[in-house]
């Protein structure tokens, strides 16, 4: 039996650890942020959503007695303080279309911030609250 907790404990240990992979799994809304340095508030018209799984995110605006539109769709990935979003639809035309943008971002409370400077120069800073309460996935 003493042979045994030695293992037990080992392997308990090892399995606290997580694997280093974060996930921003849920339905997030857009709050306002900066851009350019100036307040850009959300709008009180319409609500931008962006749902996430695991590898990919969808963009819809959904505005009272109106169908939801999906006007963004694409890929990110997490690494450490770093999210890489790829978009691979726009309903409009896009430059970023097919392009992976590095974005810091950070967690605070059930508020997601997103801080890039996008390829054409400008600086954004989009902060996003979580609608739907499930736990980010790690």
């Amino acid at each position: 039996m003493k042979k045994l907790v030695l293992p037990v404990l080992l392997v308990c240990i090892l399995c606290s650890f997580n694997t280093g992979h974060i996930y921003l799994k849920g339905v997030w809304e857009y709050k306002g942020g900066l851009f350019n340095g100036k307040v850009d508030t959300a709008s009180v018209g319409y609500t931008l959503q962006r749902s996430y799984d695991k590898l990919h995110y969808k963009a819809t605006l959904k505005e009272k007695g109106e169908a939801n539109v999906i006007y963004e769709k694409g890929d990110y990935e997490i690494k450490g303080d770093t999210c890489f979003e790829t978009q691979t639809y726009s309903l409009q035309p896009s430059k970023l279309l097919n392009k992976t943008v590095k974005y810091i971002y950070s967690i605070s409370n059930d508020t997601l911030k997103l801080l890039s400077v996008l390829p054409n120069g400008n600086k954004v800073e989009d902060h996003w609250v979580k609608i739907n309460k499930t736990r980010l996935q790690w």
